[in-house]
């Protein structure tokens, strides 16, 4: 008998619960800072939103770096 790891399906439960083992999509993004996907895609063309790295056509991004960035943006709002 085999047992199957289950994934969360909520990607903003994966940044709570530690690092999830694969890269975000822009989907995912969306979903966990609750914006469009339109907005996404305007934060990488600004350079405003978390980095994304192109792996063939898709973007994807790295969960830490995902992290790193809303640690950031956490302390300069405080900061402000």
């Amino acid at each position: 008998m085999t047992t199957r790891s289950t994934r969360p399906t909520d990607p903003r439960s994966t940044l709570r619960s530690g690092l999830p083992d694969r890269y975000l999509t822009s989907d995912d993004i969306a979903e966990m800072f609750e914006v469009s996907k339109e907005t996404v895609y305007t934060w990488r063309k600004k350079r405003i939103g978390p980095p994304a790295i192109r792996i063939g056509k898709y973007l994807r991004y790295d969960p830490a770096a995902v992290h790193a960035w809303a640690q950031e943006q956490t302390e300069h709002d405080a900061a402000a």
